[in-house]
């Protein structure tokens, strides 16, 4: 039944002038439209909708993952020159370095938002 329909993200927000500056601005996402109630950014061939929620950031796991693919260290580089704080870790089974978690030739990084929704770049 969904499986040729697309689908988006949907990341909760308690302020959504601040998430349009991290998501714009920060990571570099285009703006596709918005209004009083979201915001919605296109990231590849979909998009990120981002609203604003008394419950944003409760979220323990990941809100949105991203694959970099050959462009992952590029990516890295833009993150923490943008101020971005990578999270660690180190009870998932992998290698950990400076934010980076490893095993075998997969490479993953976690961040949070400034709600702190947990997003997610992997080299795949």
């Amino acid at each position: 039944m969904f499986k040729n329909l697309p689908s988006s993200a949907i990341v909760a927000v308690s302020d959504l002038d601040r998430a349009r500056a991290f998501y714009a601005e920060t990571l570099g996402l285009e703006s596709t439209g918005d209004d009083e109630e979201l915001l919605s950014f296109r990231t590849g061939s979909t998009r990120l909708i981002v609203y604003r929620s008394d419950g944003a950031g409760t979220n323990q796991a990941n809100a949105v993952v991203w694959g970099a693919g050959q462009d992952f260290d590029a990516v890295i580089g833009e993150l923490r020159s943008n101020g971005v704080t990578l999270e660690e870790y180190p009870d998932m089974g992998m290698q950990v370095a400076a934010g980076i978690h490893s095993t075998g030739e997969f490479k993953a990084a976690w961040f949070k938002d400034p709600d702190g929704n947990i997003l997610h770049v992997n080299n795949m």
